[in-house]
Order: structure tokens, then C-alpha cells, then sequence
């Protein structure tokens, strides 16, 4: 009796690098916060993947004044989302760091 092949999704293993996750991240911070502040960086990520399992670190700035909790929990929530759905992982921890502030106010006396 012929052994029976194992079924095509079985037959291999997929590896995301942790690179491309920070560049999904990035881009879903980027979209939560619907644009970046005249001035600002745009947003970046570090990532640490562990099998299927991705944990995040977002650093960012925001326009002055704003609701900054809200703001963060919109990137949390943009980035678990959009990471699940392309990259098939689960995010248990995304940590938002607000590095600068940028008001029109600073802008004007640059």
C-alpha cells in the first residue's frame, strides 16, 4: 500500500521576519492616527516574534492638544487587527511610546 502524501498546507513552514511585522505595525499606526502632524516622524515599530506570536513596540508623536489615551488605544487596536489579519499572529502586547508633541504654536516659531 503507497504512503499517502501529507495535504499541501502541511507540507511546509512559512517564517515572517520580524521586519515585516514592524513594517505592518508601522503602517496601521500610520492609519489609526490618519496621517502624521506637519513635522513629525512617522511612526515606526520594533517587533520581537516568538512562533505565532508577535510583540510590539510603536514610537510615535501627535499633534498638540490632543486625546493622547484615545489616540494610543486606536493604534493598539489598529495594529493587533492588522497584523492578525495579514500576517496570521496574535499580539498580545503592543506598548505605544509618544515621543514629542508637535502644536501649531512651535510650528510658527520654527
Amino acid at each position: 500500500m503507497p504512503a499517502r502524501r501529507p495535504a499541501p498546507a502541511a507540507r511546509g513552514a512559512t517564517a515572517i521576519a520580524d521586519r515585516v511585522i514592524a513594517k505592518i505595525a508601522a503602517q496601521a499606526a500610520r492609519e489609526a492616527l490618519r496621517g502624521v502632524p506637519e513635522g513629525a516622524e512617522p511612526p515606526h515599530a520594533m517587533v520581537v516574534v516568538h512562533h505565532e506570536t508577535a510583540r510590539v513596540r510603536v514610537s510615535l508623536e501627535l499633534e498638540y492638544p490632543s486625546d493622547i489615551g484615545a489616540q494610543c488605544g486606536a493604534v493598539r487596536r489598529r495594529v493587533v487587527q492588522r497584523v492578525k489579519a495579514l500576517a496570521g499572529m496574535e499580539v498580545p502586547e503592543v506598548a505605544v511610546h509618544v515621543e514629542r508633541l508637535h502644536s501649531a504654536h512651535s510650528r510658527g516659531a520654527a
